[in-house]
C-alpha cells in the first residue's frame, strides 16, 4: 500500500514528460513543414524564399541574407494581368523586389487567386462577377499580410510599417484593400492587425473614393496613362464598358483619388503621361528610383506633396 502510493505520483510525471515530448515533436515537425515550403535563391545579392501562404497561394519574400535588423519596413507587391494572368515571379517583378530589397525593405511578391483565368473579364462579365473577383483578391492580399506579420521570428516584418505596391489588377486590389473594407461586401474579410503607411498604384484605380477619408488616407504615389481605356485615370467605366453592358462598372483613376485627397489635405503624387495607355501598368517598372524614393519620404515623415507631373517612357526615351 505505502509503495502505491509513493509511486503514484511518479506515474502522473511520466505522463507529463510524454505530453512535453510529444508537444516538442509537433512543434519541431510544424516547423520543418515550414522550412520545407521555402525555396532559396540569392541573386545580386539579395536572397528569396518561396512560401505557401494560404492553400496553394504563394509568395516570394526578398531580404539581404545575414541583416542583423531586428524588424524592416516592409513592401507587399500585388502583381497585374486583369485577374486573368500574371506571376509573382515575372521580370518586372522580380527586378523591382531585388532593387527595394537592396534599399533596406524587405519586400513580399504575392500570388492571389486568378478568378477570372480562361475566362472573360471584359465587358461581357457580369458586374455581380466583377465584385466578387475584387473581393477575393483583397481577401487574398489581408491573408498574406497576415501570414507575414504573425511570423515575426521568421520574415522581420514591422507590422506598423508596411507599404503597398501593386499593377493594374494588382493595383485596384491594394486601393480597394486600403480604402473599401468599410463598404457592406468587403468589411468581413480577414483584414490583417497591421499599418499601412504608404502605398504604390501603377494603372490602379479604386472602386468608390467616397471611402476616402481622415482615417484611411496614406501617402500615394501614381503612374497612369491619362488615355488609359482598361482603367480610367479620372472617372469612368471599366474598359470602357457602356451603361448597357453586363460588365459596366464604374472605377475612379488617380486624378480621381487625387481630388479626394485634397479636399482631405491628404498626400499624393501622380507621374502622369498625357498620350499613355494602360502600357504604363508595366512602364511603372520603369521607376524603381522614384518608388524607392516616395518610399523613404514616408518613413521619414517628408512625404508632404500634391504634385502631378507629366512623365515619358524611359524606353522611348532610350530609342
Amino acid at each position: 500500500m505505502i509503495d502505491a502510493e509513493v509511486q503514484q505520483p511518479k506515474m502522473k510525471l511520466n505522463i507529463a514528460s510524454f505530453l512535453k515530448y510529444l508537444f516538442t515533436c509537433l512543434l519541431l515537425f510544424s516547423l520543418q513543414i515550414t522550412e520545407a515550403q521555402k525555396t532559396k535563391v540569392i541573386k545580386d545579392g539579395v536572397l528569396r524564399r518561396t512560401y505557401n501562404y494560404a492553400d496553394t497561394l504563394q509568395l516570394d519574400f526578398y531580404s539581404i541574407p545575414k541583416d542583423t535588423i531586428s524588424l524592416k519596413p516592409t513592401v507587399i507587391l500585388v502583381h497585374g494581368g486583369g485577374f486573368t494572368a500574371g506571376q509573382r515571379n515575372g521580370g518586372d517583378e522580380a527586378g523591382l523586389s531585388r532593387y527595394l530589397a537592396k534599399q533596406g525593405f524587405n519586400v513580399a511578391s504575392i500570388d492571389y487567386r486568378l478568378s477570372r483565368k480562361g475566362k472573360s473579364f471584359g465587358c461581357d462579365c457580369a458586374t455581380s462577377i466583377k465584385m466578387d473577383t475584387y473581393i477575393e483578391a483583397v481577401a487574398d492580399l489581408s491573408k498574406a499580410i497576415n501570414y507575414l506579420t504573425k511570423s515575426t521570428s521568421i520574415f522581420k516584418v514591422d507590422s506598423s510599417k508596411i507599404f503597398l505596391i501593386g499593377s493594374s489588377a494588382g493595383a485596384e486590389t491594394v486601393l480597394n484593400f486600403q480604402f473599401m473594407r468599410y463598404d457592406y461586401r468587403f468589411k468581413n474579410l480577414p483584414y490583417p492587425d497591421a499599418n499601412i503607411i504608404g502605398a504604390v498604384s501603377l494603372s490602379g484605380a479604386v472602386l468608390d473614393e467616397n471611402y476616402i477619408n481622415y482615417r484611411n488616407k496614406i501617402p500615394l504615389l501614381f503612374f497612369h496613362g491619362v488615355k488609359d481605356s482598361i482603367v480610367p485615370y479620372n472617372t469612368n467605366s471599366h474598359r470602357s464598358c457602356s451603361t448597357t453592358d453586363t460588365g459596366y462598372i464604374v472605377l475612379n483613376g488617380p486624378k480621381a483619388i487625387a481630388e479626394r485627397l485634397r479636399d482631405l489635405n491628404g498626400d499624393f503624387r501622380i507621374f502622369y503621361n498625357e498620350n499613355g495607355g494602360h502600357e504604363w501598368a508595366s512602364l511603372g517598372y520603369e521607376f524603381p528610383e522614384q518608388i524607392s524614393q516616395f518610399l523613404e519620404e514616408v518613413l521619414n515623415g517628408v512625404a508632404n506633396m500634391k504634385d502631378f507631373e507629366n512623365v515619358t517612357s524611359p524606353i522611348e526615351s532610350r530609342e
